[in-house]
């Protein structure tokens, strides 16, 4: 089974993102067999990569990486986002963090990176704002020598 994770920008600005979804979509249908996605569920591309794979067949791992995870959700949409895939996933990671904190996240992104065969950054290349933002896990991925595929429109930075 190859297995595929993602790490990515909670906001996806609008003129992106019809190319982000449309590279996502390519790399899930170019994979051969069976595909187990890793996602921590976060709003935006996490989101977004996991309601692909799902659409794709693929099996969903959830990486939850606190405790009071569903505390960070912005609005009921995106709780309601996340609470749907959770209930979907084939399995699930819960980490041993009682909080989300930066510390939580990194290591949900860590963990991400060292159990999958190819990390899908949705990334505008810029660095991460906090501990355990896209940029980091990026740079940690790379380390590992883990193959990461960068997905994002030239030109169009986060806001």
């Amino acid at each position: 089974m190859k297995r595929i994770g993602v790490t990515g920008h909670r906001a996806i600005p609008q003129e992106a993102y019809e190319q982000v979804r449309e590279g996502l979509r390519a790399v899930l249908g170019g994979a051969d067999g069976s595909v187990e996605a890793l996602s921590s569920l976060a709003a935006g591309a996490d989101q977004l990569f996991a309601d692909l794979a799902l659409a794709r067949g693929a099996e969903l791992t959830a990486v939850i990486p606190s405790g009071d995870y569903e505390a960070c959700f912005a609005d009921d949409a995106e709780l309601a986002g996340y609470r749907t895939l959770r209930k979907r996933a084939t399995r699930e990671v819960v980490l041993d963090f009682p909080h989300s904190t930066d510390e939580a996240y990194y290591a949900a992104g860590v963990y991400i990176a060292e159990h999958c065969d190819r990390l899908l950054a949705v990334w505008d290349g810029r660095p991460a704002r906090g501990l355990g933002g896209t940029g980091d896990i990026v740079t940690y991925a790379r380390g590992l020598g883990l193959p990461v595929t960068v997905i994002w429109r030239e030109g169009v930075l986060r806001g």
